[in-house]
């Protein structure tokens, strides 16, 4: 897995974007990536303003690269 987060909050740590590329996500549909995201980000995600992200498999990060 390879993540990437970027604080676009100006220094208040209240908004994120992230760029999460995992295997975990092959056959799943948008909704249920970014679920499995916000699950693992249940607690931090109560004190974040902006959360922003990007799930992708290996596959799928590989043919955007190009």
């Amino acid at each position: 897995m390879n993540m990437e987060v970027v604080d676009e909050s100006d220094g208040c740590g209240g908004k994120f974007s992230v760029l999460i590329v995992s295997d975990k996500f092959q056959g799943k549909p948008l909704l249920a990536r970014h679920r499995l995201v916000n699950s693992v980000l249940k607690e931090e995600l109560k004190t974040i303003h902006a959360f922003t992200q990007k799930t992708l498999t290996v596959e799928q990060w590989n043919t955007e690269k190009q």
